[in-house]
């Protein structure tokens, strides 16, 4: 008995449609008119929501605002300038090289930089302002004399026993402070608070370093970040970074929506773990993590295995499937 092979019949390999030469209707399409009619539209629209809602109009936070609006914390953080405490004297690069600064793994990308901008904030926020303006003030000028011929560990000292006994004052006011030896802290605190309460200090910490112009707030904004008087402000406004805050406008505008990637990565562990290393480097962390996914997202179309994603995944059959079912049907009426 004999057996007679038969092939196989042989498959036929149908071509991709969406590699095919588009055969549907087609129309005329004018791009610059196109253009043209959405900028004149965006512009309308814009200009109506400007006049209807205008733009966040907060006042600006000066020395002399927070000096009247919060004396306590202003006399506190003074002190703990003096004290070398504050979080600007202990920032690091571009200020001082008192840390190495943020680091991406063993990179200390921000010592690198070095000191460009260099603060001393004892110096800077309170002696040199106070000194500039110590003649109408024989008391503030003691004070001076007393502070400026001391020995380094004396200052810290006597800054470091004042700050600890406000911080433990009724409700933090140096005017219910223990009595101690304090040496001329108190009486410079006291002459910086009356200083920055007529704004002689908003000028000092501008003028002093950006010359004619006054465009230099480094020092002032330096200041102010080492109060709980700017803390406050950005927690009533919803700026803090655990509120979302890199893309939150002021009051109940709307922000930066497009910033919510990098945003996302400040509400989430380990970057909200309080003391761990990538909270205390966060900043330099999530950049260089967002230049990897946007280097990713670049080279995409060039990754095996990602850019065969669309094709494993064919969602765009989903969206033209007008299109896809169509060409099935002519497809088999052709057979």
């Amino acid at each position: 008995m004999s057996a007679t092979a038969t092939a196989a019949p042989k498959k036929v390999r149908r071509p991709d449609p969406a590699a095919g030469k588009w055969r549907g209707p087609t129309r005329p399409y004018d791009l610059v008119k196109e253009f043209v009619a959405a900028l004149a539209i965006i512009a309308v629209l814009t200009t109506l929501l400007a006049v209807l809602f205008s733009s966040p109009d907060e006042k600006q936070i000066t020395m002399q605002s927070w000096a009247k609006a919060n004396p306590s914390d202003f006399v506190a953080t003074a002190v703990t300038e003096l004290a070398g405490t504050s979080e600007s004297a202990g920032y690091g690069p571009p200020y001082n090289s008192a840390s190495d600064g943020q680091k991406l793994g063993p990179l200390t990308l921000q010592k690198w930089g070095g000191v460009r901008i260099p603060v001393d904030p004892a110096n800077d926020f309170v002696v040199n302002p106070l000194t500039a303006t110590s003649t109408t003030d024989p008391a503030v000028a003691a004070a001076l004399k007393a502070w400026t011929g001391a020995s380094a560990d004396q200052q810290t000292k006597w800054a470091g026993d004042y700050a600890d006994a406000i911080g433990k004052a009724p409700d933090g006011d140096p005017t219910k402070v223990a009595t101690g030896d304090y040496g001329p802290v108190p009486a410079l605190a006291t002459g910086l608070l009356a200083l920055a309460t007529t704004g002689g200090l908003d000028a000092q910490l501008v003028g002093t370093t950006s010359g004619f112009y006054a465009t230099d707030y480094s020092k002032p904004i330096l200041f102010l970040g080492d109060s709980g008087q700017l803390d406050s402000l950005a927690t009533d406004q919803h700026l803090q970074g655990g509120q979302w805050g890199m893309m939150n406008e002021t009051g109940n505008y709307p922000g930066q929506a497009w910033l919510w990637l990098f945003s996302f990565w400040y509400q989430i562990p380990p970057f909200t773990t309080d003391g761990s290393a990538w909270a205390d480097n966060a900043d330099v962390i999530i950049t260089a993590l967002m230049a990897l996914l946007s280097l990713v997202l670049i080279l995409l179309p060039f990754i095996p295995g990602l850019r065969s994603i669309p094709v494993k995944i064919p969602i765009y059959r989903l969206i033209w499937r007008s299109y896809y079912r169509r060409y099935a049907s002519r497809q088999g009426a052709s057979e």
